[in-house]
């Protein structure tokens, strides 16, 4: 069998594709490790003294804090909504009108700083919740269109006869999703996951308008910092950022294996 030979306009176009995409990250790097007082590429001199300062500022640190819980929590609300929600439209999608799929993609179909600031006139100054809540209930909507999608494509291809079967025996309706249902879309649910949270720690246009005196998110912190600021501080933490996804990514990998997300 005779190999495929790829035409060199080919290869050539792929390394610009790979280049384009792998130069701001290159950029980014290159800028946190500067010795200097301020953004620049190449960078003039090695230190990692930047990554050193990201710990020395309080303010990073409880922002950060702040963005774990609130991606957490949040994420965690969408996928109890999203799940139970995705079941709903998938098993019973002829019995339910089809605009009914349509409300839970709303929050990524209108514009983030439109949906933002809804969110500030109907929960924290309508409802009166505090700052912190407010983000995890602004947070959950945000990627609950997530939840609902990812975790339905893999109800999609699930075969509700295995459930029925189940009921059939005597398992109660509970206990069959739990024990039948859930772990044939475990994947779409930890894919689900994944996607949410990184989408909940690096928004900026609905935490903006979520947050208060006290309580604040990193992205929002890191935008705070550059209007008085321009030291390499922040490519240092973009670095970290990208270093959680990378993180999350391999853990996924060792234990499950990306391939596994996929089925």
């Amino acid at each position: 069998m005779m190999a495929m030979r790829i035409h060199p306009l080919l290869g050539a176009f792929a390394i610009l594709v790979f280049f384009f995409l792998l130069a701001p990250l290159v950029i980014i790097v290159g800028s946190a490790v500067s010795d200097t007082t301020f953004l620049t590429f190449p960078p003039q001199g090695l230190t990692l003294r930047w990554f050193a300062n990201i710990f020395q500022m309080e303010a990073f640190r409880r922002t950060a804090i702040t963005s774990l819980q609130v991606a957490l929590l949040g994420t965690g609300l969408s996928l109890l909504i999203g799940i139970p929600a995705a079941y709903a439209l998938n098993r019973y999608r002829v019995e339910l009108p089809r605009w009914l799929s349509t409300l839970f993609v709303l929050p990524i179909l209108v514009p983030e700083i439109v949906f933002g600031f809804a969110l500030l006139k109907s929960i924290t100054i309508g409802l009166g919740l505090p700052v912190f809540i407010s983000l995890v209930v602004g947070h959950a909507l945000l990627i609950l269109p997530y939840s609902v999608r990812v975790v339905g494509a893999s109800l999609a291809s699930f075969d509700f006869s295995i459930e029925e079967a189940a009921r059939s025996l005597g398992c109660p309706p509970l206990k069959t999703f739990m024990t039948v249902v859930l772990p044939n879309i475990r994947a779409g649910v930890i894919a689900a996951f994944i996607l949410a949270f990184i989408t909940s720690i690096n928004d900026v246009s609905v935490s903006v308008f979520l947050t208060g005196p006290g309580i604040s998110t990193l992205p929002i912190q890191i935008l705070a910092h550059m209007e008085q600021f321009f030291d390499p501080t922040i490519a240092s933490v973009s670095v970290l950022l990208m270093l959680v996804t990378v993180g999350v990514m391999a853990i996924v990998e060792a234990t499950l294996g990306l391939t596994f997300l996929t089925k």
